[in-house]
């Protein structure tokens, strides 16, 4: 149940067209839905306005299957990360066997999602910086999340500082942004660089592509920690979901105001 169902529900009360124990029995599910072997937050878009979100890396299939099955079946969207393609695929032909619902999977960002209410899109205004194809599927794991909860974005790949060039081409459409996520491994210095020639807010996102010295991100993570550009913040290493959220929440508040 998201904010335009309840919405919908407290409308048809209002208008005669619902009785009060029919809208309960709506509303059965809050603030949650107890599946057996998990417990779907169905209250969490009333508190922050952000879904649950399933994490397949680490889950057991079977247990996977339940899962996105229940919230589906009880009209859910469902959005899922850090699935790989043997998990994906087991997704994919269990709902295409039903035929109830359709599972869309991307194997760069390794997510899903699955749209049984319709999203209603946010103004746009999301930029998303990616230095090198490697850091790809963090930076699609960002754009797919955002995309998930109705932001677009506008994307600015391959644009790392060792061919600053690349990055000076499109920054008059990135100084158009209201929030941009840059995403970067290796030394970490793109968000920095960005960040010292555009005024909007910045999340940065270190991965963990890189040489030895890298540390699988760390190197990364704390060079955008210590960067002289002012006001960045920094989420986990490889955390592309964390920075959309963290992007999205900025952007709620900017397009209130």
């Amino acid at each position: 149940m998201d904010l335009s169902g309840i919405r919908h529900i407290l409308e048809q009360i209002e208008n005669g067209s619902l009785k009060v124990d029919e809208a309960l029995n709506k509303l059965r599910h809050l603030p949650f839905a107890d599946f057996d072997i998990s417990k779907h937050d169905s209250h969490r878009c009333l508190r922050n306005e952000f879904s649950e979100v399933i994490l397949c890396e680490g889950k057991d299939p079977i247990h996977l299957i339940k899962i996105v099955d229940s919230l589906a079946e009880h009209g859910h969207n469902v959005f899922g990360t850090r699935a790989n393609p043997e998990t994906a695929k087991l997704v994919v032909d269990h709902f295409a066997k039903s035929g109830s619902s359709k599972v869309d999977y991307d194997p760069i960002s390794r997510t899903f999602h699955i749209i049984n209410r319709q999203i209603t899109p946010v103004r746009n205004g999301l930029a998303i910086v990616c230095a090198g194809t490697a850091d790809l599927p963090v930076a699609e794991e960002a754009r797919r999340t955002a995309e998930y909860f109705g932001f677009e974005a506008q994307r600015f790949y391959d644009v790392g500082v060792a061919g600053l060039h690349r990055l000076i081409s499109c920054l008059d459409d990135l100084k158009n942004a209201d929030c941009a996520i840059v995403v970067a491994g290796m030394e970490g210095a793109l968000p920095s660089v960005v960040g010292g020639l555009v005024a909007c807010p910045i999340v940065a996102c270190p991965t963990s592509v890189g040489y030895g010295a890298n540390l699988k991100g760390f190197t990364a993570l704390l060079a955008m920690l210590n960067s002289c550009s002012e006001g960045i913040s920094v989420v986990n290493i490889d955390n592309g979901f964390g920075a959309a959220c963290a992007a999205i929440r900025i952007l709620r508040k900017l397009y209130r105001t």
